[in-house]
């Protein structure tokens, strides 16, 4: 009907199908391990389970909260920043 489509909301995230791009990497990279070791089906299901605790992880919070909440909870050398302290140290200075 119109040549033209209009977005609905302006700041929605690009999608790669249904998926934005952090629950894609999250089940694509599960599903690679599969194919590389012949496991297809396991990899599948490892990849859509993977997705389903994300989502659930996530529950409509930002990327950024993940990656806080993994810099919280995950070993200082993860993310291999020099500049951050360790998130271990509560008191920073006194």
């Amino acid at each position: 009907m119109d040549r033209f489509t209009i977005p609905r909301h302006l700041d929605d995230p690009e999608l790669i199908g249904f998926w934005t791009l952090d629950e894609f990497l999250v089940m694509f990279i599960p599903f690679v391990w599969g194919v590389l070791t012949q496991h297809v089906v396991i990899g599948l299901i490892c990849a859509v389970g993977t997705w389903f605790g994300y989502r659930k992880l996530r529950a409509g919070r930002s990327m950024s909260w993940v990656l806080h909440a993994g810099y919280w909870h995950l070993p200082g050398a993860f993310f291999g920043l020099r500049v951050c302290p360790p998130s271990h140290l509560r008191l920073m200075a006194g």
